[in-house]
């Protein structure tokens, strides 16, 4: 039976993959645990920064890459996901004959971390010590304690709204996210919406967005920031385990 991805389409894959390229930064340190022969990847993109030792061919960034050069790295397995790629690059790989494994963008933790399951299971047939471990980690709750803002862009201001990992990482550490009821994934609410939406805490990440102490915090009154590390607090994979207790270590700074 040929395998299929998280929406459901087939990934024909007539052994494990020997040449993969990743179109997805946390997908690509997921893929490089020592359950997987680290030589299996052939490319992937410039913001993909683990391992700090990554030394592949790179193929653009995530929203543009640059089809023709993964298409010359002759993948038999291509990494994408549904919120970070294009359908129209996807559906260009697969017509050109590549295996190509998308995952759909997680709303919770522990969906994030089934997919990976299913991925390293269904193409190496492995399940890493790291997945294990933050499983069990991630299972945790606090009660809440705070609720935030969660920007992730400014100019204009975007923020974590509904169903997304980002907020289900808060929530379980015991931060609710102001905008979690909105209908939008990742809404873009006027500056003075944010600033009375009644938020104790403005989470800041480095990325995608660099916040930094000098940039962000100015611009919401009365909030305490949070400044976080984007990988810790956006990304699936072996990062989880160490993400816990960094996020939780800021999040008991701020609220004392």
């Amino acid at each position: 039976m040929i395998p299929v991805d998280d929406l459901g389409e087939p990934v024909p894959l007539p052994g494990p993959p020997r040449r993969v390229v990743s179109l997805v930064p946390s997908l690509t340190e997921a893929v490089l645990t020592d359950a997987v022969d680290p030589a299996v990847l052939v490319g992937a993109t410039d913001y993909c920064t683990h391992p700090p030792e990554l030394d592949v061919a790179r193929v653009g960034g995530s929203k543009y890459p640059d089809v023709d050069r993964v298409l010359a790295l002759a993948p038999d397995l291509v990494l994408a996901n549904s919120e970070e790629n294009r359908p129209e690059d996807v559906q260009r790989l697969r017509a050109n004959g590549i295996a190509v494994w998308v995952t759909a963008a997680p709303a919770t933790v522990l969906a994030a971390l089934g997919s990976l399951r299913r991925l390293l299971a269904t193409a190496w047939d492995v399940e890493p010590g790291w997945l294990v471990e933050a499983e069990t980690l991630w299972r945790q709750r606090e009660p809440v304690r705070a609720t935030a803002v969660v920007p992730v862009w400014r100019r204009p201001w975007v923020v974590v709204g509904r169903d997304t990992f980002a907020g289900d990482v808060l929530l379980r550490l015991g931060v609710a996210n102001a905008y979690a009821d909105h209908p939008e994934r990742y809404p873009r609410p006027p500056l003075a919406e944010l600033r009375s939406c009644g938020a104790d805490l403005v989470v800041l990440p480095d990325e995608p967005y660099r916040f930094t102490p000098e940039d962000g915090p100015e611009s919401f009154p009365g909030m305490t920031p949070v400044h976080v590390s984007g990988r810790h607090l956006t990304w699936y994979g072996p990062s989880l385990v160490a993400a816990r207790a960094a996020l939780l270590s800021e999040i008991d700074r701020s609220l004392r």
